[in-house]
């Protein structure tokens, strides 16, 4: 499944099968067993002694779990072509994928609901979201998509309206390190961090992985305030399952559900 080459200098696709294996947390030898190629062989590869062919590279990227985008990016440095499409969401072809989002965001409600990219910029929400962050901010239109994340930690966009701020960013910030840090590093996702992490109030600890607070509880808690405005939420975040383009498995889809009955009982009007 390989040709091999001469020369002991690590290759591209080399350095980014070992930085993958490594994210992994997996030895040589364990990746080896479960890719069923020996460990020699993948050593080889790592240090440039081999070159992987392309069902190499595809079953060492599956084994890890390597996204989507990503395993373009180690086809490419192996020399092959890229294998998985990035399609817009507004195109003829992704009409199934619409609707499965336009199904979820609709039965969110009344609560709201935000559709994002990786960068969590937002693509779409439904109408409670839009009714509900009128009531607080007013969103960009004819421009670049609201960005969630400058938006609650810019103290001119919803963070004076967060009870709990410095909980909700610190779990925000955490979730940004891991996709800044756990994988190769993707340029938008560490300037956005690095963005939000020079906002005025932002403690200084937040720069450093190894210092936030391990997050006790399964979703997020959000205590919205704004004058006589309440509503106490908790969020999810769903994605689509087994996708084969890039768009769609970097699509995210959070979702707020009531924390208390006030909540309940303010939103129970817009009730179908």
């Amino acid at each position: 499944m390989s040709q091999e080459t001469s020369g002991a200098e690590a290759s591209t696709v080399g350095q980014l099968i070992q930085h993958w294996r490594r994210t992994r947390k997996k030895s040589q030898l364990a990746l080896a067993l479960d890719a069923g190629v020996s460990a020699r062989h993948l050593g080889f590869l790592e240090i440039g002694r081999a070159k992987p062919s392309r069902e190499m590279v595809l079953l060492l990227a599956g084994v890890l779990d390597v996204p989507l985008r990503e395993r373009n990016g180690l086809l490419l440095a192996a020399g092959y072509a890229p294998m998985y499409r990035e399609t817009g969401l507004d195109a003829p072809e992704m009409q199934h994928a619409r609707k499965a989002v336009g199904m979820i965001l609709h039965h969110q409600e009344p609560y709201p609901a935000v559709v994002m990219d990786r960068h969590w910029n937002m693509l779409t929400c439904n109408t409670a979201a839009e009714r509900f962050f009128a009531q607080l901010v007013t969103l960009p239109s004819g421009g670049p998509p609201a960005n969630i994340i400058r938006l609650m930690f810019d103290p001119a966009g919803l963070r004076p309206y967060v009870a709990n701020w410095e909980s909700v960013a610190e779990a925000l910030v955490q979730r940004i390190h891991r996709e800044a840090l756990g994988g190769v590093p993707d340029p938008e996702t560490v300037a956005l961090l690095k963005e939000v992490l020079n906002y005025p109030g932002v403690p200084a600890r937040w720069r450093s992985p190894d210092l936030l607070a391990p997050f006790p509880q399964p979703y997020l808690p959000v205590q919205f305030r704004k004058g006589e405005l309440a509503r106490d939420y908790f969020s999810t975040v769903t994605t689509l399952g087994t996708p084969l383009d890039v768009t769609l498995q970097e699509i995210r889809i959070e979702c707020f559900f009531p924390a208390d009955e006030q909540t309940v009982s303010s939103v129970a009007a817009f009730r179908h």
